[in-house]
């Protein structure tokens, strides 16, 4: 500990390096990497014939490393300690004729311009970049002078740092601004985690003449693993990638030592795009006694299949790590729009990278198992990417489920482990990487729809939900020939009212969707279809029930909320919170009839603004329903305005039953996975 200066500025004096080397003595002091770590980077910056100033060389043995295998010779070491300047003299002595030490500034230094091919700094920037004090920065603009001075055009300034942030950022601006080129290479770990948890970087900044005008930033990050150097746009991008990378080198140190409480979530991106292409959930089994076999596992989500509650959700994945019975399970999602060369390929692409990951104990050499549903990696296909100023963007993708059934989904990116909306397929096309065994024109091709969606398919449990709850209006039995006027705020794929429309035969179905995107989405995608029984409003949705209630009182005998909140701050996805305020509620009610139901989908993970909407809903409905569904968030509601039409939920079950019975006609489809009377025989009324 004496070795420390007492404040960080020490670094720079003269003084304290000279008491530092005369306590260190003749040990050598690697600052960080050693040579067999920096010998492959360096090789591709270096070449024989260079002429080499290392600065703040200290009593490192990279200079005398470097001279001994033959990387370069021609090597002149400078630094601010005399004490340490001549014993390095005295331990290269005439081993080394053409390597030199000297005592300078590297503020001032003595030597010519343009005399060097390539400046190597080993931790001196960080050494004397200690704080952004406006003294420390000047002393620093006066260090990358002098390096860019002594440094032939073509030269490269090479700086092995840790990449604090400030460090990083002064470097990359100062030498950007200049016209240089900037790359920063993330160096291999050496699997010495105690000296320090965060990587090594080497900033390689090449000397171009600046070129008058607004010439473009030439900014490259490379990781370990990476061959060809990844281009960013900007300062700001270059120092976010190294926070990115040292974010990582911190979680994985921490995962290597004690159990995650919280299930931690991170992003392993393509090397060539930047883009990710897995997305990694760690899970700890607390209730796991680890063993050899059982310490970690590897669970690889088929493609198409991270949405599902098992693995699209923390319960779900906590639930799959139990059931493995692995001490830690990773799970691994594949990205869209990604290639996979099947299992073995993901297997070994990911071996290396996960195993940084693994918890302490592991025993070495262990195999580790990689786990997955059925054997192989799902089949996935992009049909339709856009974007909207209202969705933002969005992708239409075909996947493969269990057995042989095709599904359709929408997806909002922002939220890509959420399925906006779903349809079965019934005839579906060929998906991309599938083999057609012959040609067929008549076929279609891989970018058009299919040719039927099937519209007795309901994705959504809480979907399923909203259309038991119609049982509330009238004879459950002749119901389904009853006219009725139902009005369903949120098209999305537009399953529900298609639903709604296909088996409520006299049913005039009003749908409003405030995004236009989503109406040409599902007429293209989703099989959906306006006529006279059933028309599309683009309009924002409190607007449109504003405008009714002013106009059309008591005209409708349901009404559908399904509509999601862009806003993911508030704690409540669904709807938006304008949609469940009281003036609003009130309006809602004015257009429904006396006997009508109003239904929500209401999805909110904050308990106290939970409570509160519930409060505001009972305010203005005397007759409330809630209907959970299992393993998600969502809660249904049913809300009528008359009290008088309360049934108990085992009467509501036998009006569902018989709702069914109505609506399974001989020769329509049905879904035998719905049945009506478990959605709302599990009701309860508040």
């Amino acid at each position: 500990m004496e070795l420390l200066p007492r404040r960080p500025g020490e670094f720079g004096s003269a003084r304290y390096w000279d008491r530092f080397f005369r306590q260190r003595g003749s040990c050598p002091f690697e600052w960080y990497g050693a040579f067999p770590e920096l010998c492959p980077l360096l090789r591709k910056y270096l070449r024989p014939r260079d002429k080499v100033l290392v600065v703040g060389c200290g009593n490192s043995e990279l200079s005398e490393q470097m001279y001994d295998t033959g990387m370069c010779e021609d090597i002149v070491n400078i630094d601010i300690s005399d004490p340490v300047i001549r014993q390095m003299r005295e331990r290269s002595g005439s081993r080394r004729p053409r390597m030199s030490y000297l005592l300078m500034d590297m503020l001032q230094m003595d030597f010519p311009d343009a005399h060097f091919q390539v400046v190597l700094d080993k931790g001196t920037l960080d050494a004397v970049l200690t704080d952004e004090e406006e003294a420390t920065l000047a002393k620093v603009d006066r260090m990358f002078a002098e390096i860019s001075r002594v440094l032939q055009v073509g030269g490269r300034y090479l700086c092995i740092s840790l990449a604090q942030a400030h460090v990083l950022k002064k470097a990359v601006e100062y030498f950007s601004q200049q016209g240089w080129v900037v790359r920063i290479h993330q160096m291999a770990g050496s699997g010495d985690k105690q000296q320090f948890v965060l990587p090594v970087f080497v900033y390689v900044m090449t000397k171009f003449r600046k070129i008058p005008g607004s010439a473009p930033q030439i900014l490259e990050i490379c990781s370990e693993e990476q061959e060809k150097p990844m281009r960013v746009e900007s300062a700001e991008q270059l120092v976010g990638a190294v926070k990115d990378r040292q974010h990582y080198a911190l979680l994985c140190s921490q995962l290597s030592k004690t159990p995650c409480r919280e299930q931690v979530s991170l992003d392993l991106c393509d090397k060539e795009s930047g883009r990710p292409r897995y997305t990694l959930h760690v899970v700890d089994s607390p209730s796991v006694k680890p063993s050899r076999e059982n310490h970690f596992a590897i669970f690889i989500i088929p493609q198409g299949r991270e949405t599902e509650w098992l693995f699209g959700t923390e319960e779900g994945r906590r639930q799959l790590a139990t059931s493995a019975g692995f001490g830690r399970l990773v799970t691994v999602a594949l990205h869209r729009e990604q290639h996979y060369e099947g299992m073995a390929g993901i297997q070994a692409e990911l071996s290396g990278k996960v195993m940084e990951l693994a918890p302490q104990g592991l025993p070495a050499r262990q195999q580790v198992p990689f786990l997955s549903v059925g054997g192989d990696i799902g089949v996935r296909a992009v049909r339709h990417r856009d974007s909207s100023s209202l969705s933002g963007d969005f992708v239409v993708e075909d996947v493969k489920g269990d057995g042989s059934c095709y599904f359709r989904r929408l997806i909002f990116l922002h939220n890509r482990n959420v399925v906006q909306s779903e349809a079965r397929l019934l005839a579906p096309v060929p998906l991309l990487g599938q083999k057609k065994r012959r040609k067929d024109k008549k076929k279609p091709s891989p970018t058009e729809p299919p040719t039927a969606i099937d519209k007795s398919y309901l994705c959504c449990e809480h979907h399923k939900a909203m259309v038991a709850g119609l049982c509330l209006l009238g004879n459950p039995e002749a119901l389904p020939g009853t006219p009725l006027e139902v009005l369903v705020v949120g098209l999305g794929g537009g399953s529900l009212p298609l639903f709604v429309h296909e088996y409520f035969s006299q049913a005039h179905v009003a749908v409003v969707e405030i995004d236009p995107s989503m109406l040409e989405v599902a007429t293209r995608w989703f099989g959906f279809s306006q006529s006279e029984r059933m028309q599309v409003h683009i309009s924002d949705g409190l607007d449109y029930v504003a405008k009714l209630a002013a106009e059309a009182p008591a005209k409708f005998d349901a009404v559908m909320f399904d509509v999601d909140s862009k806003d993911l701050t508030v704690g409540m996805s669904c709807p938006p919170p304008a949609f469940v305020e009281k003036p609003f509620l009130e309006k809602v009610k004015i257009i429904l009839k006396p006997q009508g139901v109003f239904v929500l989908n209401l999805v909110c993970r904050d308990s106290q603004l939970k409570e509160s909407v519930l409060g505001t809903l009972r305010e203005v409905f005397p007759l409330l329903y809630t209907r959970r569904i299992e393993g998600e968030v969502n809660e249904i509601l049913f809300c009528q305005p008359s009290p008088e039409v309360q049934q108990e939920p085992r009467e509501l079950g036998a009006r569902a039953r018989a709702l069914e019975g109505a609506l399974r006609r001989p020769g329509r489809p049905w879904d035998s996975s719905y049945v009506l009377a478990d959605m709302v025989q599990a009701v309860s009324i508040l």
